[in-house]
């Protein structure tokens, strides 16, 4: 599995609704392009988000960053101009362990 990784530095002013859009909207649209099987969202207390999408292989990866990704970029930069740094990261996934 390959994990992208993207990490979001919200500023606190835009906190609630960059959730809320994350939650509501375009999450749901990364998974609706069929690329991935799983998501998940997190944050913690230094204003940092990260957003975790599992894709099956680097094919799956490279379709959704090929075809869908920069319209889902710019539907994020265009409601959230500014107060927002990215960073972007892929992960080979060695292992998982379950309790």
């Amino acid at each position: 599995m390959i994990i992208y990784e993207v990490t979001a530095k919200v500023g606190a002013h835009i906190a609630d609704e960059y959730e809320r859009y994350m939650i509501e909207q375009h999450i749901p649209d990364v998974l609706q392009t069929g690329a991935f099987t799983s998501a998940n969202f997190l944050m913690n207390a230094d204003g940092f988000y990260q957003t975790r999408c599992g894709a099956r292989d680097h094919d799956a990866l490279d379709r959704y960053l090929g075809e869908s990704a920069e319209v889902l970029r710019k539907d994020v930069l265009q409601r959230f101009p500014q107060g927002i740094e990215f960073t972007r990261r892929e992960w080979n996934l060695i292992r998982t362990w379950k309790c």
